[in-house]
């Protein structure tokens, strides 16, 4: 699963809850500290992936003719042009690798400034992170139909795409968020 810019204070939110959780780890800084670091490491990552986006659609706009002359699959081209330079720009495009090496990223981070101390093996404590990692991209899926279904379900009307949507999405989202203690 892709994280969206607004779900990086949710995935941060969850890593500082299981870590705060984790009977070997004691945290120097409290968990919003370690919300705040998390969140900047996972923002960092999106804007790099952005600016990989954005270099691939250039390349597509610069080759429009072409493209439509050869009638290819913009997406499946864009897909192509991302995987072949994504490894030159830092982006990991296998999640669970992603997922990995960001887990990595924030245990050094917490662990260099002191957000966290542990006495057991580094893996352990990068476990949970990636962990946290897994358990929020196996419910977004869920969580997002059951707001769906939700917003559906109710006697007014609210249109799709609308600011009204997307506050009550938030809303719910949150709520449903924080039913399972991710939030």
């Amino acid at each position: 699963m892709r994280l969206k810019p607004q779900q990086t204070g949710y995935v941060a939110g969850k890593i500082a809850i299981d870590l705060a959780n984790a009977p070997f780890i004691r945290l120097s800084k409290g968990k919003e500290a370690i919300v705040e670091a998390v969140k900047e490491i996972l923002d960092e990552n999106l804007r790099i992936e952005r600016a990989l986006d954005e270099k691939v659609k250039d390349i597509i706009d610069d080759n429009y003719d072409e493209i439509e002359f050869q009638h290819a699959d913009e997406r499946q081209l864009f897909f192509m042009i991302k995987k072949k330079m994504a490894s030159d720009h830092g982006v990991i495009m296998n999640y669970d690798d992603r997922y990995n090496d960001l887990s990595h990223t924030i245990l050094d981070e917490l662990y260099e400034n002191y957000f966290v101390e542990y006495e057991v093996n580094d893996n352990q404590v990068k476990n949970i992170i990636f962990k946290a990692f897994k358990e929020f991209a196996d419910s977004f899926d869920e969580i997002d139909d059951i707001v769906y279904n939700k917003i559906r379900g109710m006697q007014r009307e609210v249109v799709p795409g609308s600011q009204d949507y997307e506050l009550l999405y938030e809303r719910l989202y949150q709520e449903e968020l924080m039913k399972r203690g991710m939030l």
